[in-house]
């Protein structure tokens, strides 16, 4: 058994490694993959002390129990989690470190679908394409392209001097969580697609549920049938996550960080970049709106958003510094 790292006690629903993903490569036939909440990634990561693209966990609905074999700083970002060091309930967005030993609990995702585990120092598994993720669909990287199993071994590129549970003394408590809160009126921005006509006004004008079979590939939406202007067959043509997609039976489906690229369903919509961390979010059962958003609109928002993640990581290396 390795001493390097973390050892997998139970695996949780589906416990992914994920990093950024591999952008750049969808003319290639290749997924993005990545985080499916890249702000709640990026955000653990700058916690504690990591690059934001770092290789993380990504925890889905109820997470794994680890043990850590050496001493390692942590955080946790994304949905609220069911969180426990050796029994001793640990905070949300916050650097936390423990001891080697100890073992770690995560439980349910209570008010979001995903949670984001970093560790200083980042897992250290093989990169392939660019990007340590585990693309589900293709098989590959990872850990061999799977979800977490009992008994696997994630060795990590870093460790601190952690005698006993705590908080870094440096640490203020204030949390940068600036993830969009549950709420019954979630809404996402959406930019008109290419077959806008076909249903994005509709799509606009009443509130949608999130589907049992949605996944990491897409977001399937539950609601009144939209009506296709056009119901012929299509030329498959490229899509990218973030695209809304409307299939024959007039419901519609919003590609995520796993989906295909290309399709042949009229593309009515593109979810902004921005509110991915949003969409990350859904539970089955969830009701969500969309609004429509401008490209210029959708830019600034996105703007706003890395603008805001800068800011954090300067007040938290002002922060380490003064430590």
């Amino acid at each position: 058994m390795s001493t390097r790292g973390i050892e997998v006690l139970a695996p949780g629903v589906c416990t992914l490694p994920q990093d950024t993903g591999r952008p750049g490569l969808r003319h290639l036939g290749i997924a993005m993959s990545g985080a499916l909440d890249p702000w709640a990634l990026a955000l653990a990561n700058l916690l504690v002390g990591n690059p934001g693209d770092a290789p993380a966990l990504e925890i889905t609905l109820s997470g794994p129990r680890l043990r850590f074999h050496v001493p390692a700083r942590i955080a946790l970002c994304g949905a609220t989690i069911e969180a426990s060091a050796d029994g001793q309930a640990i905070p949300m967005a916050r650097p936390v470190d423990v001891p080697a030993g100890c073992e770690l609990r995560l439980g349910r995702c209570l008010d979001g679908a995903r949670s984001y585990l970093a560790v200083l120092g980042g897992l250290r598994l093989p990169s392939v394409l660019g990007s340590a993720s585990t693309d589900l669909r293709a098989g590959f990287e990872g850990l061999a392209g799977r979800p977490l199993r009992a008994g696997d071994q994630l060795p990590l590129a870093g460790q601190v001097d952690a005698p006993c549970l705590h908080v870094p003394t440096w640490w203020i408590d204030t949390a940068f969580d600036d993830r969009p809160r549950p709420s019954p009126d979630r809404v996402v921005r959406v930019i008109p697609g290419p077959d806008a006509t076909t249903g994005e006004r509709s799509l606009h004008g009443q509130a949608w549920k999130i589907a049992p079979d949605s996944n990491r590939q897409g977001l399937r939406l539950q609601g009144p049938a939209l009506a296709l202007a056009d119901p012929g067959e299509r030329v498959s043509e490229p899509v990218a996550p973030g695209c809304v997609q409307l299939p024959p039976g007039g419901q519609p489906i919003v590609l995520l960080a796993d989906a295909q690229t290309h399709g042949g369903y009229p593309r009515i919509g593109q979810a902004i970049r921005a509110d991915w961390p949003l969409l990350a979010q859904l539970r089955p059962g969830d009701g969500v709106r969309f609004a429509p958003c401008t490209a210029a609109e959708a830019r600034a928002a996105l703007a706003r958003q890395r603008q805001r993640l800068h800011r954090i990581a300067l007040a938290l290396e002002a922060r380490r510094a003064r430590a």
